[in-house]
């Protein structure tokens, strides 16, 4: 059952975002930012409603739901979406001591992941 099924409209719910394999990618500030950014981009562009949250060093937890005309599942999946870019592309970019562990990890995850499509 996918998170559509779970999620009701207009109701509001407590929800983890984990890192895969719970690496400890947040304590880097960074990577804090671009979660940070693209929350208030959701806040401000796609009806997520925040009450609160707070954001650990290998997941985030907040209490949100969505505005009338929008679904949180389809905020949730594109924040995830876009924020695991972000995280990938600015491992390349900026110095990172783990980058070879981190990339590797992550493709790993990606490729035995039978919802993300190439």
């Amino acid at each position: 059952m996918g998170i559509r099924n779970k999620i009701s409209p207009g109701n509001v719910y407590f929800v983890t975002l984990t890192i895969v394999e719970w690496i400890d990618i947040f304590t880097r500030p960074a990577y804090k930012y671009l979660v940070i950014d693209a929350l208030n981009y959701c806040v401000a562009m796609k009806g997520l409603k925040i009450y609160c949250w707070c954001l650990m060093s290998n997941h985030l937890h907040m209490i949100a739901s969505a505005s009338e005309d929008n679904n949180l599942a389809d905020i949730l999946r594109d924040l995830k979406k876009f924020t695991s870019k972000q995280i990938v592309e600015t491992i390349k970019k900026i110095p990172e001591s783990r980058q070879d562990w981190l990339l590797n990890l992550f493709w790993y995850a990606g490729k035995n992941n039978k919802k993300i499509k190439y």
